[in-house]
């Protein structure tokens, strides 16, 4: 289960919501999840979007930890994490329910997850390299 790409809960998250919500014509990310009057006077209000876009964001955090694991198991969840990433990007530009700045902003995270992750791995990769056989 640690290699399973965990940017693969919001796309199934924004499925479930886009398929039974948008096509009756309702927008269910802007449906207020929470609303605080703050000391300003102004209202503070928490949209299911935003609060979409915040779990992949801390999805994301928890990926990058994970690129920084050595050996073959992350060689499986940088495959992995492309995939999801050719998911999102697919159903971006294929399926109309998906053609909202939500998901653009959820494909943007998942394209950051893949090469953040790349990166940290080979960075982490060049330390281990030894270079010379003798000792210092």
């Amino acid at each position: 289960m640690t290699f399973v790409p965990f940017l693969i809960i919001p796309l199934i998250l924004y499925n479930v919501f886009a398929f039974a919500f948008l096509g009756d014509g309702a927008d269910p990310w802007s449906q207020t999840l929470l609303s605080i009057n703050m000391v300003s006077g102004t209202e503070f209000k928490l949209s299911l979007g935003a609060t979409l876009t915040l779990v992949a964001l801390l999805l994301l955090f928890f990926e990058v930890l994970k690129s920084t694991r050595i050996g073959t198991i992350t060689i499986w969840d940088h495959m992995l994490s492309t995939f999801v990433f050719v998911a999102y990007l697919l159903e971006f530009v294929l399926v109309a329910e998906a053609a909202t700045d939500l998901f653009f902003v959820l494909t943007a995270i998942a394209l950051v997850d893949l090469l953040a992750g790349f990166a940290v791995s080979l960075r982490t990769a060049t330390r281990d390299v030894a270079i010379g056989g003798g000792d210092f």
